[in-house]
């Protein structure tokens, strides 16, 4: 049995696979690369073999070192869950926070979010990942996945931490080179901007005071993945988007932005929290949405439904 093998040096190595380089692995884990390349060759000396196989321009693993990158990930995931349920106990968050969240609310609220929290508690550290993509919680070890709009059915557990107003917005340019858009109908042959990472990227319900619903759908001039670019896209005159209030309020208060068919509204999106099982009652966790919902409020984003 090889008890003596030591767990940072697995940990260097599987940062060395996970990132692709021993430059990035280092970066990850703040310490200098010939650390890094010291203790993996040290490791592989344990081990009796060659987990890796370098040049100048990439890293390989040979077949031993696939089969050893899966256990000892494996291991180093229930090493981090058992400090996670002893940080529990305590009332002090402390550890990595690893988050995901879309691309335009992650700038906004995370980034800022995630720069207090490791303020207030200096023993925890964050990694983000900003994408308007799905992800899987589990194999990417995430322990809070922020998702907008409806929830598929999973297994995680979810908290509704907000709701977001949208608006249907055009740029004053947009706006003076088309023709008046009076009612609903009238966006049916105006080019608009299509975030395609959506579900239903080409169909817009319009609620008008009286409960009338409109469903349209609508052509798109410009088809993009992620909702800054969706955004970068109208404010240039690209076409028509409904856009989250917490990115347009203020373009619109300045006139950058206008709000198009103001008395037909666009159902609000749910903001949830979604976590893994064995990440819900970390003291992380809740430490860091009690603090996210309080920075959604300072920009006028309601908490709960």
């Amino acid at each position: 049995m090889r008890l003596h093998m030591n767990f940072n040096r697995m940990a260097y190595f599987a940062a060395v696979v996970d990132t692709g380089s021993f430059t990035a692995a280092a970066d990850k884990l703040g310490i200098t690369k010939a650390v890094v390349s010291q203790q993996v060759a040290k490791l592989e000396e344990e081990a009796g073999t060659a987990l890796l196989v370098r040049n100048t321009r990439r890293i390989y693993l040979t077949d031993a070192g696939r089969a050893f990158h899966s256990r000892c990930s494996s291991i180093l995931r229930e090493v981090e869950f058992a400090f996670d349920e002893l940080a529990e106990g305590t009332e002090m968050p402390m550890g990595l926070l690893r988050i995901v969240a879309p691309v335009a609310y992650g700038h906004c609220l995370i980034v800022p979010a995630v720069a207090k929290f490791t303020e207030l508690y200096p023993t925890c550290r964050a990694a983000v990942t900003l994408s308007d993509k799905g992800h899987d919680l589990i194999a990417e070890q995430i322990d809070i996945a922020i998702r907008i709009g409806d929830l598929a059915d999973s297994s995680h557990r979810t908290r509704r931490i907000g709701s977001i107003h949208r608006y249907l917005v055009c740029s004053p340019g947009f706006a003076a080179r088309t023709a008046e858009i009076l009612q609903p109908e009238d966006l049916g042959i105006l080019p608009f901007v299509a975030n395609t990472a959506l579900e239903e990227p080409y169909v817009w319900e319009l609620t008008n005071q009286n409960g009338e619903v409109k469903t349209l759908h609508a052509s798109a001039s410009i088809m993009v993945d992620a909702m800054p670019a969706v955004y970068g896209a109208v404010l240039a005159g690209g076409g028509l988007a409904i856009l989250p209030e917490y990115l347009v309020s203020e373009d619109i208060s300045k006139g950058r932005l206008l709000q198009i068919l103001p008395e037909w509204s666009v159902p609000t999106a749910g903001i949830h929290a979604v976590f893994p099982a064995t990440r819900y009652r970390a003291t992380k966790v809740r430490a860091f949405i009690d603090l996210l919902i309080k920075m959604q409020s300072e920009h006028g984003i309601r908490t709960g439904a």
